[in-house]
Formats: structure tokens, sequence, C-alpha cells
């Protein structure tokens, strides 16, 4: 019966795995391979793609801002998101229109998003009018280093609705009775949030960061759109680098880049599986 079982289960398995390896597994080991081929592929050079891109400024610079999108736009995604579900959970009046507005960015086309902020923040757009109203100077934003910090805002309005359904998809989760008995023995509104909520949050946290850095990733379509192939050196991300190096077919460059950016956001989110697990065990 259990062969009879595991064979039901392979052959079901079969489509989605094939699927798998076509589409993926195969082509990620061909790039692989081409990383240590010569741009013609005819001869072997080893580790000598890898020392070119490494030692490529505009690699540290895409590298560099990557880390520094992601250090400063996930930990601010998960702090508003964290706030606003905290708020929306009280019950409080006119929720039910404040979810409609948080969830509306995920529907919308990314285009759409991208000519508002355009028209915005572009150097005759509407938050340069409303600074020379007021008498004040006018910031290039998109053209110097307030990029950074146009596409940190474009990249919490867009993703903040779905980090907040499953920031709240976690804190119903946690049993009203632990709020009711803390608050019996005088625990105030920040005690109960420091000793409950983040603590039996830790699992939804985990996975709320998983989702804001692939998002953080993502964010090379709006950058792209925003501000072009070669943008501020402030937004110029990796995607960027693999992107100009495949539109000039240097596909060696493009693959040791995307092979490193998999090595890194692989050993992050291993070590974070880690880490995840043993806190597990240490709460058993």
């Amino acid at each position: 019966m259990r062969r009879k079982e595991a064979s039901a289960g392979l052959l079901f398995a079969a489509l989605p795995i094939s699927g798998f390896a076509v589409f993926y597994v195969i082509p990620f080991g061909i790039t692989v391979l081409r990383t240590f081929y010569s741009i013609d592929g005819t001869r072997f050079i080893g580790f000598g793609h890898y020392l070119s891109v490494l030692y490529s400024d505009a690699f540290r610079l895409a590298a560099g801002n990557t880390l520094r999108f992601i250090g400063v736009g996930v930990p601010l995604l998960m702090a508003l998101s964290l706030a606003i579900a905290l708020i929306l959970n009280t019950r409080i009046k006119g929720a039910d229109g404040f979810r409609a507005a948080y969830i509306l960015p995920m529907v919308l086309p990314a285009a759409s998003v991208i000519l508002v902020f355009q028209i915005m923040f572009d150097t005759g757009g509407a938050v340069n009018y409303a600074l020379s109203a007021l008498g004040l100077k006018t910031v290039d934003f998109l053209r110097s280093g307030s990029a950074f910090w146009v596409l940190i805002l474009l990249y919490l309005w867009k993703n903040a609705g779905y980090t907040i359904i499953l920031t709240i998809a976690g804190l119903v989760r946690i049993p009203g009775e632990l709020y009711e008995n803390a608050g019996i023995d005088g625990a105030g509104w920040f005690r109960r949030l420091w000793s409950i909520t983040l603590p039996l949050m830790a699992p939804t946290f985990f996975f709320v960061m998983i989702v804001s850095i692939i998002g953080a990733f993502k964010s090379f379509r709006e950058a792209f759109t925003l501000a072009g192939a070669y943008p501020h050196e402030s937004i110029y991300m990796l995607q960027h680098f693999m992107n100009n190096n495949f539109a000039r077919l240097n596909y060696p460059r493009l693959s040791v880049a995307a092979v490193l950016t998999f090595l890194v956001i692989f050993t992050f989110v291993f070590a974070m599986f880690v880490w995840s697990g043993k806190r597990a065990e240490g709460f058993e």
C-alpha cells in the first residue's frame, strides 16, 4: 500500500518537478557553467570573470546600493506594516475604508504608478511646484541623491499592502487571553507589545522579511521605468548591472552577477531558517 501511495505521489509530482527542472534548474546550471568560459564560449578561463566582476566599480556600486536599499527599505516596510496592522487590529472606526486604500497599490499597474511618481517628483513636478509656491528651493529628485528616497517611498507604497495583510494575520493568531491576563497583572500597552506581541509574531516577521527582501529585488522594475537604464548612481542596482551587460551581450559577466546574487540570497535565507529553527526549539 505504501509503495502504491509513493508511486502515485511521484506520478502526480512528476509534471511540476519536470517543469521546475526544465525552466529553473537546468538554465541555472547552464548559467553557472557560462561563468567559467570566455564570452564566445570556446575557452575555459576559470574564475577570471568572477575576479573581473568583483573588481568592477559598476558592480561594487550596484551591490552597495542594493544592500543599502534592502537595509533601509525592509526595516521601514516591516515597521510601517506593524504600526498600521496594530491600528487596524483595534477595530477603529473607518478601518474598512483604510483597508481598501492599502490594497489598492497591489492592483494598480506599475506603469501607472511610475507615471504618477514622475508627475510628482520630476523637475517641474507637483512637489517642486509646491516648494516654489512656498518660496523654497526646488530639488531635482530623480537626478540627485534624493532619487534613493523616492524609490524607497515607491517601494513602501507598492509593497505595504501585502505585508500589512500578513502582519494582521499574525496578530489575529495571538490569543486574546494573553493580553487580558497581562492587563490584570498591570502590564501597560508597551509592555504587552514587547513581551507578548513581538515574541509571538516572530514567525510572521520572518516570513514578512523574506517577502520584503524579494520585493526589494523586484524594485528594479520601478527604478528602471522611473530613471532609465543609467539612473543616478544612488539607485543603480544589481539588476541595472545585469541588464546593461545583457544589452552588451556580455553573458559571462551577467551570469557571474546572477550567481553571486543567488549565493548571497541563499546564504542569508538559509541562515535565517537555521536561526528560526533554533529559536523555535528554544521556545519548546
